[in-house]
């Protein structure tokens, strides 16, 4: 086995060695006090850098019970949650606290650099082999006690190079951070804009309004400004197999991406949508969700309507049109299998601004959507980047 891992920091090229965690942590058992915060160890996001509110912090360490057997933990000690740790619950502390004595808590001596260890302690192959060392009747019970922790075996560089490491993870991580509040601010802001560029209740215009623009919305029904198809309209008997290329739309398929998995036809299509038509589950899993088609045309199934413009009402805007209103629509979706009646939709009262008004909306509400998917695209690739990085940067433990 190689004793160095598949990318290395520049400048070095000493062998990694193999080391038990016992060897470079002893145990921390410290009483701790109420002057001190409440930390907490998350599967997902390692130890918690302050004090969560009541709810976060779960029924086992309300601030209200006693803290007399809580564990005194100090910046850079490493964490761990006996009864999670095989699932992830391990990190190391940022700042001083105190933990439930349902954790432990242990010290490193000078061959780690503790950030270091937050990255390479919660990589899948550690994770997996915690879970072996951890021991109980069930799963509910599985506990990783210190004797175990203490065996728990890794390869470890320099103190010098793990620094190295750590930067550039860290500096990843911030990129990360920083694409997630840009996905989380984007979100937001449609959601802030679909309330306020749309009319409320008994009003006639919306709070936010492009400039040059100022005659009334028209107050109509859904049934006046579309065509309505309806996967409903017929039996699946009127489908074959007869593969004309035009493909039949699932419902996983339609929700997620627009993308089909089966091509049928029939002789006489009776319910087929076309590209940007907008598509609403209207029963079964995911009622109410919406959908524009983005590929040439698909045969609708039963669990969809399609909302076909006609020339009073633009496609763009017809989709978020159709999200500010689905929650009227789905309110009174009923069945042993929850669905929207055709009347539901065609009765629908809506709210009308003149063409080139809702051209503009649309094209606007496009634009934020297109900034979304391309930070969420940039998001992916770095959280696919760090993934990579943390399979080739360390040494994997046998």
């Amino acid at each position: 086995m190689a004793d160095t891992p598949n990318i290395r920091i520049e400048g070095f090229e000493d062998d990694w060695v193999e080391k038990q965690l016992g060897d470079l942590y002893i145990e921390r058992n410290e009483r701790g006090n109420d002057s001190l915060q409440i930390l907490s160890v998350s599967i997902h996001s390692g130890v918690s850098d302050g004090e969560l509110d009541e709810d976060g912090l779960g029924k086992v360490v309300r601030r209200s019970e006693d803290k007399s057997t809580y564990k005194h933990v100090y910046p850079g000690d490493l964490i761990f949650n006996m009864m999670r740790a095989w699932q992830g619950a391990i990190g190391v502390a940022k700042i001083e606290g105190m933990i439930s004595p349902a954790y432990i808590s242990a010290v490193p001596n000078d061959e780690v650099y503790p950030p270091f260890m937050d990255y390479l302690l919660r990589r899948k192959e550690v994770i997996d082999q915690i879970n072996n060392l951890s021991y109980g009747v069930t799963d509910f019970r599985k506990r990783l006690y210190w004797d175990s922790f203490v065996k728990v075996k890794c390869f470890f560089p320099s103190v010098e190079e793990q620094k190295k490491i750590v930067h550039v993870l860290e500096e990843l991580d911030k990129n990360i951070s920083h694409q997630e509040k840009e996905v989380v601010g984007l979100k937001k802001l449609k959601q802030y804009l679909l309330q306020k560029m749309f009319p409320r209740d008994g009003e006639r215009v919306p709070e936010i309004r492009f400039e040059g623009y100022s005659d009334d919305w028209e107050e109509r029904k859904y049934s006046e400004v579309i065509n309505l198809l309806s996967g409903q309209d017929f039996e699946p008997s009127a489908y074959n197999d007869e593969g004309h290329g035009i493909p039949y739309m699932t419902g996983a398929s339609c929700v997620e991406n627009g993308k089909t998995i089966v091509s049928r036809w029939t002789e006489t299509p009776k319910c087929v949508a076309n590209r940007g038509d907008v598509l609403l589950v209207c029963k079964g899993s995911g009622c109410g969700t919406i959908a524009v088609l983005s590929q040439e045309k698909a045969h609708i199934a039963r669990q969809f309507m399609a909302l076909k413009c006609t020339k009073e009402l633009d496609a763009n805007y017809n989709y978020y049109l159709a999200n500010s209103v689905v929650s009227d629509i789905t309110k009174d979706a009923r069945g042993l299998i929850a669905g929207i009646a055709r009347d539901a939709v065609l009765n629908q009262g809506i709210m009308l601004p003149k063409i080139l008004e809702q051209q503009v909306i649309g094209d606007y509400f496009r634009h934020i959507d297109n900034l979304i998917t391309l930070h969420q695209r940039k998001l992916d690739t770095l959280k696919t980047f760090k993934t990579y990085l943390l399979q080739n940067m360390f040494l994997k433990e046998d």
